[in-house]
């Protein structure tokens, strides 16, 4: 049975998902990259940059199974690109080259509809313009049984969160205060809304909870 899930969603101490102030220059936002250290030392992102080495260990093997068993991914808007308003033209292709790395149907959150993005790999962008629900709907047929990641941004997290839709939920916490940015669970009553935490695995940079919605 398809799941909603959540994976390496990397979070402060303070509970920020992101930093302030995205833009073309800072993607995650200012000081966003300091959540994904954990990441950016792991064998897995080297692989994804085409590079070898990188450390083995809890962190990378976390990482990895993050991609694991996944059909389809739904993201926001940001987190395609910087671009704003209506799509200038279709020059924009997201952050990640020719080549992104999911290698499956991705759905896009936009108000503004555009042709449906073919890219190299499996990867196919498609935007949908009718709400999360339809967003959802089309992923999990799309996934063919496989789960559907849920790849952020906060704001889609956080909706998704909001009506208990997400079924599991594995959060990076890392030894960072950022202070401001994008709360994740800011106005959120988890516990009412039927999560808990599963468990929790240390790793080298950061700590891994897995939370759960259900008994």
């Amino acid at each position: 049975m398809t799941k909603l899930v959540v994976k390496c969603l990397a979070v402060s101490l303070d509970g920020y998902a992101a930093g302030p102030d995205q833009s073309l220059e800072n993607p995650l936002g200012v000081r966003g990259p300091e959540l994904m250290e954990w990441f950016f030392h792991t064998r897995m992102w080297r692989s994804m940059q085409g590079g070898d080495g990188g450390e083995t260990g809890i962190d990378d093997g976390i990482a990895q199974q993050g991609f694991a068993g996944i059909g389809a991914w739904i993201i926001g808007r940001n987190m395609f690109g910087p671009v704003r308003g209506p799509w200038p033209d279709e020059s924009w292709k997201g952050w990640w080259g020719e080549e992104p790395p999911y290698h499956v149907p991705v759905f896009v959150l936009t108000h503004h509809p555009r042709e449906p993005l073919v890219m190299k790999g499996g990867t196919v962008f498609h935007f949908v313009t009718d709400g999360i629900e339809s967003a959802v709907k089309q992923a999990t047929s799309a996934a063919n049984g496989k789960d559907v990641r849920i790849g952020g941004g906060v704001a889609t997290v956080r909706q998704l969160l909001s009506t208990s839709r997400i079924d599991e939920m594995h959060l990076a916490v890392g030894p960072v205060l950022l202070g401001r940015g994008e709360h994740l669970f800011q106005g959120l009553d988890m516990h009412a809304l039927g999560y808990r935490c599963d468990k929790v695995v240390p790793g080298e940079r950061a700590t891994h909870m897995f939370l759960r919605r259900g008994a």
